[in-house]
């Protein structure tokens, strides 16, 4: 049997016919003429090589096939119409599914815990993973069923993707206590005299600092390099460099915070998913809980 050529509608049709015991009320049950009925019980037949049934009397009685493949296929019709009736309701106290993120560090270690107690209450059932994915991967992931969400502070634009601005963050110094140069607090000068780290997913280019320094005709220096938000605390409380972080990340250490001494553009976080997840139910319940845990990020 190639399976290929299967119909699902067949097996209701089948369903009903055992049921009622005839076509005519098979066709009264499933509001379709006898016509159609008879149809697709000749391609069934011919699809499973057996009569199914046989007439005796006003009735079509079973063949030993026919009984057989009754209760695997209304085993399979029931699954498929709760499947059908599940993406419709969703009830997250008894919902058990998984959602997959993939998302920088920075919200991983500000957003996630978040969302995880609040998930911990009102859906038990549900868990989390997050790793991390190239951007030209992420439509491939989603498409596939393997990603559900894309968070990050950049934005890009994509046919297939909706996205959302779900945060807004300020860029602040960070530097260890007692730093010998900033006894009298940070300004420009001292800025551009410290050395710094520069935090970037890319190996080389300006980020959002360079690029704000650039527009008055300025230049840091540049003495670590590196790809993670989450490191640079461990590096500032064992050197005089300094750091331009995210606030709600440097609020969390026991470190010195300075205001930017010149403009620098908000950090801006945006969430990003399929459009073909766009109505899910579940889907839209879990993008309202990740937009009230990100409420904390408003500026």
């Amino acid at each position: 049997m190639n399976l290929n050529r299967i119909d699902l509608n067949l097996f209701a049709v089948f369903d009903a016919i055992y049921t009622a015991g005839s076509l005519t009320k098979a066709a009264d049950v499933l509001c379709i003429t006898q016509p159609a009925v008879s149809n697709s019980l000749s391609r069934l037949r011919e699809m499973l090589n057996d009569p199914l049934f046989v007439r005796t009397g006003h009735s079509m009685t079973p063949t030993p096939v026919a009984q057989n493949i009754i209760g695997p296929a209304r085993e399979a019709l029931s699954l498929l119409r709760k499947s059908v009736q599940d993406s419709h309701v969703f009830v997250p106290e008894t919902a058990e599914k998984a959602f997959h993120f993939a998302t920088r560090d920075l919200l991983e270690a500000s957003v996630m815990p978040r969302l995880l107690a609040r998930l911990q209450h009102m859906a038990p059932g549900i868990s989390l993973s997050n790793y991390e994915i190239p951007r030209g991967e992420v439509v491939g992931a989603m498409a596939s069923g393997a990603l559900d969400f894309f968070a990050d502070a950049s934005t890009f634009t994509d046919p297939h993707l909706h996205k959302q601005k779900i945060a807004e963050d300020r860029f602040v110094v960070l530097a260890r206590k007692n730093h010998p140069d900033l006894r009298q607090g940070l300004n420009l000068d001292t800025f551009l005299r410290l050395g710094h780290i520069n935090v970037s997913h890319r190996k080389s280019g300006a980020g959002p600092i360079d690029i704000a320094l650039d527009k008055i005709g300025k230049k840091r220096q540049v003495y670590m390099r590196g790809q993670h938000f989450l490191t640079v605390p461990s590096a500032i409380v064992k050197t005089d460099l300094i750091a331009c972080i995210p606030y709600h990340l440097a609020k969390h250490y026991d470190l010195a915070i300075y205001e930017m001494p010149f403009t620098v553009n908000p950090i801006e976080y945006y969430l990003y998913w399929h459009v073909s997840a766009d109505h899910d139910h579940a889907h839209i319940w879990m993008r309202d809980q990740i937009l009230e845990v990100a409420k904390a990020f408003s500026p």
